[in-house]
Formats: structure tokens, sequence, C-alpha cells
């Protein structure tokens, strides 16, 4: 598997303006992948936000188990961090959204009630791409204002979003600048934080599915028809291939277009609810 890598130099800049534009917010919301929820914490954004309110929000829960998704929040929690868990997609999100916000931030509002101040709450939306922050800022809007994409990058610079209780700074999904643990850096990739333009597929898929078959045998084998895992990865590949008729003239594998419907499988939610780490 190549080292995987993806630092683009707005990515820099995006750090930059985050690092200008905290003194005029009062909070940051930090979206998280509920399928790879520690593989999503950007380290360096944590030292960023270090002096400001944070909640911590593990979006795409629909994508996993509930019972995963209670173990994180309350590991989470025992770490120290606010956390919500929320599928963007649920109408019900956009009420414990704002009551967590809203409970976050109590000090804040009661100071501005004792002045007879009303002051919308700032908050800066931030975190690895493609985790749903656009789309958490459009439910709360109730309408589409910031704009989203299923791949990485889309938001390229910082947008304010105006409702009558809240102020949200949109900012760009920041990556850290480098990776020490590559299995956090696979799990990125397979959730498309990263962009697939610079990765191998092929590897991608290989990687998921040698990692799938030992924490998801069951899911593997109900998705794919396959019925022996106790073999090497690549003939697993191979049986994919011939179970979905990713053949080429001749018989060879097709390993591109089975690579590629696996990830894509992965990612919509179709082999089951998986949690990476």
């Amino acid at each position: 598997m190549q080292h995987l890598q993806w630092f683009p130099g707005h990515m820099t800049a995006a750090m930059r303006m985050m690092e200008e534009n905290l003194k005029a917010v009062d909070g940051v919301m930090v979206v998280l992948d509920a399928r790879a929820p520690r593989a999503s914490l950007n380290n360096k954004l944590n030292k960023l936000f270090d002096n400001k309110k944070v909640l911590y929000v593990l979006n795409k829960t629909d994508l996993v188990d509930s019972s995963d998704v209670k173990r994180t929040v309350a590991e989470f929690t025992k770490d120290g961090k606010e956390t919500v868990a929320v599928s963007a997609m649920d109408k019900r999100a956009v009420d414990l959204l704002y009551s967590r916000i809203f409970s976050l931030l109590k000090d804040k509002l009661e100071r501005n009630k004792l002045k007879g101040v009303f002051k919308p709450i700032r908050i800066m939306v931030a975190g690895i791409p493609n985790t749903g922050k656009s789309t958490i800022i459009n439910a709360l809007c109730g309408g589409k204002k910031a704009v989203t994409g299923n791949k990485a990058g889309v938001t390229k610079g910082k947008q304010w979003v105006r409702l009558r209780e809240l102020e949200l700074l949109d900012t760009p999904g920041t990556m850290p600048p480098a990776f020490d643990n590559q299995t956090l850096a696979k799990h990125l990739a397979y959730i498309g934080s990263m962009n697939d333009a610079n990765i191998d597929f092929n590897d991608l898929a290989y990687e998921l599915l040698a990692e799938l078959k030992v924490k998801y045998p069951e899911l593997l084998k109900q998705k794919y028809d396959v019925e022996n895992l106790d073999v090497e990865t690549l003939e697993l590949f191979n049986a994919i291939c011939v179970r979905r008729g990713f053949l080429r003239r001749g018989g060879d594998f097709d390993y591109e277009r089975c690579a590629t419907a696996i990830i894509d499988d992965f990612r919509k939610g179709r082999i089951g609810k998986i949690i990476l780490d």
C-alpha cells in the first residue's frame, strides 16, 4: 500500500484563516465521521481550539451500529470531549444540535441576557474533509446554504451562514500536515476524506477487504456471497470479481472495476454498519 498523505496548499491557508477568525467566534463545532471517529480527529485543530468551547459532532451515525456509537460517545466524553451523535440526514438532529450548542455556551448566553443584549451565537464549523460539515449546516438552516459534495475538498474558503440564533462559519476540510499512523490514514481514505485521484483504488480495496474480513467477516459473506474467508485477501478479491462479474475478455480479473465497486459499497453503507477505529 502506498504511503498516504494529502495536504494541498489551500489547507495551509485554511488553517491560517481559522486561527485568524477564532477571536470572532464563541465556540467551535468539530464534525467527525462516526465510521472513523479517531482517524477524523485532527490534532492540529484540537491544539488550535484549546481556548474555545468545542462540541464534537459524531456524524453519519446511520452507517454505524448504535452500540458502537454509544461506546464512542462514552469514550470521547471520558476524555473530556463534549460529544453529540447525529445523522445530519435525520430531522431530529437539528433540535439535538441546537440544544447541545446552547447548553455548551449557556454562560455566554446568560451574560448577554443580563446585559439586555441579544447577539447570535457564533460557531466555527471545522473538521476533516467529507465528514458532512456543510450538510449539518444546511440541516440547521433548513435549506441549502452551504456547498456540499460527496468528495473531499468541496469547501475551499470560509463562508458565514446567518440564522436567527446562530451564525455559522463554514470552513474548508483540513487534514493533519503529516500522518504518523498509516492505519488511521487508510481509514480516512476508505471514507473518502482524501482525494481519490491520488489513491490506488486496487490497493485501497485490498486493504479494506483485509481489514473487514477480520472485523466483519459475516457482513462480507452476506454482501458478496462468499463462504470461506480463511483465504489470502487476493483470493477473496478474486472471488468477489467472479461473483460480481468483473472479468475481462479471456477471463482475467477486472480489479479496477471491482475495487471501485467495493469502496463504493463501503462508503454508501451497502456492506453493513461498520466502525473502523
